[in-house]
């Protein structure tokens, strides 16, 4: 897994180079201050980071603290349920949604969990088309109707046919933007209350996924779907393609929401789960060497 999310952050990694060329053992608060806004950690954070730090010289393990320290959310745990396991995902267009809903059915799948999926975005014929697409290449049955429908009722029979067939999971998409905000939240809070008639306690999980190459920017768009329907947790894609990795950092002391997984490609198997120890340690093996013993 370390591979997966070390080899996800050499864009990063190369930004760092710009400000700090050459690793070293320890660096002056002023350079750790350089590189972290580098890596697109937020000014405001990074303020923060440097002003808990007494020492003059940083050592890997110092940062490492407190690196850890701004990742301190609560753990997830899931609630209790009888199956199927119905999941929300939710997110702006553009960010990887569908994908990412692909690689989670391919991850449960391959766990021996049937599973099924509900093209909930009914406002693109793009997301319907792609979607139906996954679901054949992966032979995992979906659950869609036509651009323009109901997506309330696409959740619906997607939860009704997954408890009818004992299915494990469903996974439903949902639209990334409508005209305004309003009407996203007002369709959003209109999809949880048919889960929850179709299926007592459904949805059970809520992800966000977040485009990894937006940076701090999807800060705004994260606490606009929380106040909507309130978020599980997170799913950041494109972390391979950005050099803005210390955004992870960012979000989530902003949202102090879980993350979940990370996309690390564009094949189905390229879903990771995040693990803040090993993406912290990956980052600092960019910044810092080796002591001498």
């Amino acid at each position: 897994m370390l591979g997966f999310i070390k080899k996800s952050l050499n864009k990063t990694a190369d930004a760092i180079k710009a400000v700090a060329p050459k690793k070293k053992v320890t660096f002056s608060k002023d350079e750790i201050e350089d590189i972290l806004l580098e890596a697109d950690v937020e000014y405001d954070l990074v303020e923060i980071i440097i002003n808990e730090i007494y020492q003059e010289k940083v050592t890997r393990e110092i940062l490492r603290s407190k690196l850890l320290a701004t990742l301190s959310y609560e753990p997830y745990k899931d609630p209790e349920f009888t199956p199927p396991f119905v999941e929300l995902i939710v997110g702006v267009n553009g960010a990887g949604k569908t994908t990412t809903i692909a690689k989670l059915a391919k991850r449960y799948k391959d766990e021996g969990k049937k599973v099924m999926l509900g093209a909930g975005d009914t406002f693109r014929a793009a997301a319907i088309e792609q979607l139906t697409l996954w679901a054949n290449k992966l032979d995992i049955p979906i659950v869609s109707s036509k651009q323009g429908h109901d997506p309330s009722a696409v959740a619906y029979d997607a939860i009704d046919s997954a408890k009818a067939k004992g299915f494990d999971r469903v996974i439903i998409d949902t639209a990334g933007r409508l005209h305004t905000q309003t009407n996203l939240a007002n369709e959003l809070k209109k999809i949880n209350r048919i889960c929850d008639k179709a299926h007592s306690g459904a949805p059970h999980r809520t992800m966000l996924v977040i485009d990894g190459t937006q940076g701090n920017s999807a800060i705004t768009q994260a606490k606009a779907f929380n106040e909507m329907i309130g978020i599980d947790g997170i799913i950041i894609t494109k972390l391979d393609g950005t050099a803005k990795g210390g955004s992870i950092f960012s979000i989530a002391y902003a949202l102090k929401l879980p993350i979940f997984y990370v996309g690390t490609g564009e094949q189905p198997e390229n879903l990771t789960p995040f693990d803040k120890y090993e993406f912290v340690d990956g980052l600092l093996d960019a910044i810092f060497a080796e002591e001498e013993n």
